[in-house]
C-alpha cells in the first residue's frame, strides 16, 4: 500500500476520534449551567481533557501498531498477545494518570494519585481502557495493511513469474543450444547409434521439463539437479575432456522443494562464458543440502577475451539480505531479473553473492527455509 494512503487512513481515524471528543465535550457543555463559562472556553479543562482520552489514545495506538502486531500477532502468538497488549495498554493508562497528576500540580485537572487509592485505580483502569480500544483499532488498521500488501505481493509475484518463465523459455530454448544439440547427436548416429539414442532422450526430457515441470510453484530438488546433470550431459558431447565439467552433490535432497529453474540460468550462463575453454577443470557446479539450508555453488573460468563482455555489477541492497555482483550474462536471465524473483520468491530467506576475478566467475545461493 502506498505511503500517502497509509497516511490518509491515520489522518482519517484521528479526525474521527476528534470527532467523537468534540461530540462529547457538546454533550458535556450542554448538561452545564449556561451562566457559567462554556467547557471548550477554558483551557485549563481542553489540557486535562487532552491528556485525559487523546494520550493514551495515541499511546495505545502506536505501542499496538508498530510492536505489538509486528511481534506477537503476525507471529501468531496469541497469549503473549493478549498479555501484552494488557500490559502496554495499562503502562500507557499509568503513564498518562501521572501526566494527569503533574498538570494537578499547575492547578490544571485533578491530581490522579493525590486521591485515594481506589480513586486513583479506578482513574488508571478507565485511562488504560481507552488506550486498550485504541490499541484494538491499531491492530485492525495494521492487519488491514498488512493483508493488502499480501494480497498485492501476490499479484506481483503471479506477474513476474509469467514474466520470469517467458524469459527462462525464451533462454532456455535459444536455436542455438538446440542446433548445436542436433547436429552433434546426428553426427553420433552413424558412429554410435546407442549414445545418440541416449542423447536425444535426454534432450526430450529437458523439453518435457522446461515446458511442463516448471508451471507449479515449486518442485522436487532432485528433479531440478536432473534436469542439470542432462543439460550437461548435452553440452559435454562436444568436448573430448571427461573433466570438462564437475558436478557434486551433498546432503538428504528427499522431501526438498525448491522454484523450479531457480539454479538453472546460472549452470546456463557458466557454460556461455567458457566456450573456448576445453582443457581441465572449467566448471564446477555443487549442491549441498544442509539441515535448514540448501548451498549451490557454480564457478567457471573466464577466457581472456570474455572479461570484458560480462556486464557491470548492479548496487547491492543488503536490506533484501543478498548481495549483487556482475551480471548473469547477456542472452540468459539478466541478474535485475534473477534477483527480483529471489526477492519475491523467498524474501528475507536467501543470499545471492556473484564475484568475479582475473580467470574466475563464481556465483553462490543460498536458500533458507523453517
Amino acid at each position: 500500500m502506498k505511503k500517502i494512503v497509509v497516511i490518509a487512513l491515520h489522518l482519517g481515524y484521528w479526525l474521527l476520534y476528534l470527532l467523537l471528543l468534540l461530540l462529547i465535550l457538546l454533550c458535556l457543555q450542554i448538561g452545564t449551567n449556561l451562566k457559567q463559562q462554556p467547557l471548550f472556553e477554558n483551557h485549563r479543562f481542553a489540557i486535562f481533557f487532552t491528556t485525559f482520552a487523546v494520550l493514551p489514545a495515541i499511546l495505545g495506538f502506536y505501542n499496538f501498531y508498530f510492536w505489538v502486531f509486528d511481534y506477537f500477532l503476525l507471529r501468531r502468538k496469541i497469549f503473549l498477545l493478549f498479555l501484552v497488549g494488557l500490559l502496554v495498554s495499562f503502562a500507557s493508562g499509568f503513564i498518562s494518570a501521572s501526566v494527569i497528576t503533574a498538570l494537578h500540580w499547575f492547578k490544571i485537572g485533578p491530581g490522579v494519585f493525590s486521591e485515594s487509592l481506589s480513586i486513583s485505580l479506578q482513574i488508571t483502569f478507565i485511562i488504560s481502557i481507552i488506550a486498550l480500544l485504541n490499541g484494538i483499532v491499531a491492530l485492525v488498521i495494521k492487519g488491514f495493511i498488512s493483508w493488502y500488501n499480501d494480497i498485492k505481493l501476490k499479484e506481483q509475484l503471479m506477474q513476474r513469474n509469467f514474466e520470469t518463465e517467458l524469459a527462462l523459455v525464451k533462454a532456455q530454448l535459444s536455436p542455438h543450444f538446440l542446433f548445436n544439440t542436433l547436429n552433434n547427436i546426428d553426427v553420433l548416429i552413424t558412429k554410435n547409434t546407442e549414445q545418440a539414442s541416449q542423447y536425444l532422450n535426454q534432450l526430450s526430457d529437458i523439453l518435457r521439463f522446461m515446458l511442463y515441470e516448471t508451471k507449479g510453484e515449486c518442485i522436487a530438488l532432485s528433479e531440478e539437479w536432473a534436469y542439470l546433470e542432462k543439460y550437461v550431459a548435452l553440452q559435454k558431447i562436444r568436448t573430448s575432456n571427461l573433466g570438462f565439467v564437475t558436478l557434486e552433490k551433498l546432503g538428504n535432497f528427499s522431501n526438498v522443494q525448491i522454484a523450479p529453474m531457480t539454479l538453472i540460468p546460472f549452470v546456463e550462463n557458466a557454460f556461455k562464458h567458457a566456450p573456448h575453454l576445453r582443457h581441465g577443470n572449467v566448471i564446477r557446479i555443487m549442491l549441498e543440502v544442509q539441515e535448514k539450508t540448501l548451498v549451490f555453488l557454480c564457478e567457471n573460468k573466464i577466457a581472456q577475451n570474455t572479461q570484458k563482455e560480462l556486464p557491470s555489477p548492479l548496487q547491492n541492497s543488503p536490506s533484501h539480505n543478498r548481495k549483487g555482483g556482475r551480471g548473469v550474462g547477456s542472452g540468459g536471465l539478466g541478474n535485475e531479473l534473477i534477483q527480483k524473483r529471489l526477492l519475491l520468491l523467498y524474501p528475507d530467506s536467501h543470499l545471492l553473492e556473484i564475484t568475479s576475478n582475473d580467470d574466475v566467475y563464481q556465483v553462490k545461493l543460498e536458500l533458507q527455509w523453517q
